[in-house]
């Protein structure tokens, strides 16, 4: 038994590898996808280390050092190297920090959402029937809102505050992932490796969950990708509207909230968490068109 199972090692350990030669090959084509994949990693290990990294607590407020410019404008100050905020707080270091909040919001978004659509999705396309029926017609009544306004109207009702904020966003994704994995499931179902299990007796669990799911995995990964950068804008936004996270948090939604009234006078202030959300936005977006890319049979290149 051991020898047969060094065999069936053997012989599946190259065909993964290059598997992930090929994927590597493909993604790595898009110049743009490993310079947002580069970014990406360079924003997650920022968000790790950023006690160690930013130069200041980001609550704290230095009542000497109230609007001070970047380090480089006149007036700057070395020990605050973007500027300080109206009541003093280091802007390096709440950028820092407010990484750590964007990624956050993404991960537990995107993971709500895939997981709670997957669910649905594959339930909806291997029964049919009624079963598909009420699941679709509830999340076309949810696409029929435009998703911010949707997600603040949960907000409100739920309360304000960034736990609440995720949920209401959740939600909100969750017929892209249903609608996804639904055509995933209703192409593969027919297939014939599918009759072939059913016809040796797996039951509807297995069939759903370990024989036709990993099949239809590539597209939900690419619009996984897409999503977590979607839910960064609308935590932002919803930050900004003041019903996301809460001051003094350093989330980069509310820093752009905060700073409204300085937008014309101190103009770090406004623009630099701008920045950081139009970077990271963009950054995730590059790295999700090099996943499809590479992980689309249709879309790779010759």
């Amino acid at each position: 038994m051991s020898q047969a199972a060094a065999t069936s090692t053997v012989s599946t350990d190259p065909s993964r590898r290059a598997r992930l030669a090929e994927f590597w090959y493909y993604f790595s084509e898009n110049r743009g996808a490993v310079i947002g994949l580069v970014f990406f990693v360079f924003l997650v290990l920022l968000a790790v280390f950023a006690p160690w990294v930013a130069p200041h607590d980001p609550v704290a407020q230095y009542r000497d050092a109230v609007l001070v410019p970047p380090v480089w404008q006149e007036g700057g100050r070395a020990g605050f190297l973007l500027g300080t905020d109206a009541v003093g707080r280091d802007m390096l270091s709440r950028l820092i920090y407010g990484t750590r909040f964007s990624l956050f919001v993404g991960v537990i978004v995107t993971t709500l959402s895939l997981v709670g659509g997957i669910a649905l999705g594959v339930i909806a396309g291997y029964f049919r029937g009624w079963v598909d029926t009420v699941i679709m017609r509830v999340m076309d009544i949810i696409l029929a809102f435009p998703s911010l306004l949707l997600a603040l109207v949960l907000v409100a009702v739920l309360g304000p505050g960034l736990v609440n904020a995720m949920i209401a966003i959740a939600l909100v994704f969750q017929p892209h992932f249903v609608r996804l994995t639904r055509a995933a499931v209703m192409s593969e179902k027919t297939r014939d490796y599918v009759v072939a299990a059913k016809v040796a007796g797996a039951g509807h669990g297995r069939l759903m969950f370990k024989t036709i799911l990993p099949n239809c995995m590539a597209p939900l990964i690419v619009q996984a990708t897409l999503s977590f950068s979607s839910a960064i804008l609308d935590a932002a936004a919803l930050g900004f509207l003041g019903m996301g996270a809460q001051p003094p948090t350093p989330e980069w939604g509310t820093m752009l909230a905060e700073a409204r009234e300085f937008i014309s006078s101190h103009w770090w202030v406004v623009t630099l968490p701008g920045i950081a959300i139009l970077i990271t936005v963009l950054a995730i977006n590059l790295m999700g068109d090099g996943l499809r890319d590479a992980l689309d049979p249709k879309l790779k290149r010759s």
